[in-house]
């Protein structure tokens, strides 16, 4: 039998494996989507627009927000989304929330519930409600924790505070929507009321265990069981702007032909050009070309 969750609306086990069941990869212990650190890293090199081009093809057209204040002028942030939704307070459910908490012997803070559960290559995504003054949903003392726990970074909804103590921390990448030095006041308070499960950030749909892509552009959030092909696409689509580059500084292609859908004769020339490239690529890689129809 699933352990009862610590909260009132976080995912058990099974419903955990129920929402996410196209992934057919590892778990973690409660359910959510383990995708492999090998694709986590091959992520790094994709770009926004790799990532939802491929999420379009399969339907998915609520995977990116862009608007973001960011701590780095270049990140990268990819990770696996551990997700955390708040409300505006309110005492009778916050009582409920409170006591389920103590009887899971969850100590501190209701964010604090969320962050000591954090492992490696885990990115918090939390929803704030867009809440820019009054949130400060992390300052550096947070910060360092979450950044000792996951090596990576935050997106979050809303306001974070603290940002010459959060700069500090070189590699740990945060996405917000303003820096602000306000906290919570009794009038404006907010509560997470669940984690794990799924939540909105802007017009984002995010799932437990989604890939994190943090650019400069914005931030995708891909499927776990869409992991693999979207970093199989981009490796493609590198490939192919490099074969296009050598064919137009060649002159042997327009930029009209290459920039086009390319006709049979440019996609048997690539198929030439790239096979006796493929013993010098990453395994990944080969196995990715290999894999495909024309090969």
């Amino acid at each position: 039998m699933s352990k009862q969750p610590p909260l009132p609306f976080v995912f058990s086990h099974d419903q955990m494996v129920q929402f996410t069941h196209q992934y057919e990869g590892d778990r973690f212990p409660d359910g959510r989507p383990r995708v492999p650190d090998s694709i986590l890293e091959r992520m790094k090199k994709v770009t926004c627009e790799q990532a939802w081009t491929v999420l379009r093809e399969h339907g998915y057209d609520c995977q990116y927000q862009g608007k973001w204040v960011m701590t780095h002028q270049d990140p990268v942030l990819v990770g696996r989304a551990v997700t955390c939704n708040f409300i505006p307070y309110r005492p009778d459910v916050a009582d409920v929330v409170v006591d389920a908490a103590t009887e899971q012997g969850l100590e501190g803070r209701d964010k604090h519930w969320v962050m000591d559960g954090l492992v490696k290559e885990d990115v918090m995504v939390a929803d704030l409600q867009d809440k820019q003054i009054g949130g400060g949903f992390i300052g550096d003392n947070l910060a360092n924790m979450l950044n000792e726990k996951t090596g990576t970074g935050c997106v979050v909804w809303g306001g974070t505070r603290d940002l010459a103590g959060v700069l500090e921390l070189e590699s740990f990448v945060v996405f917000n929507r303003n820096w602000d030095p306000s906290t919570s006041s009794a009038y404006d308070r907010t509560m997470i009321i669940g984690f794990n499960t799924p939540i909105s950030i802007g017009r984002a749909a995010v799932m437990p265990g989604d890939v994190v892509l943090g650019l400069r552009e914005g931030v995708v959030f891909v499927p776990a069981h869409l992991a693999l092909e979207v970093v199989e696409a981009s490796e493609l689509i590198a490939l192919k702007d490099l074969f296009g580059y050598e064919r137009l500084k060649a002159g042997v292609y327009t930029a009209g032909q290459i920039d086009a859908a390319w006709t049979d004769e440019i996609s048997e020339d690539f198929y030439e050009w790239v096979r006796p490239k493929v013993d010098s690529l990453p395994p990944e890689q080969q196995e990715m070309l290999r894999g495909q129809d024309w090969w």
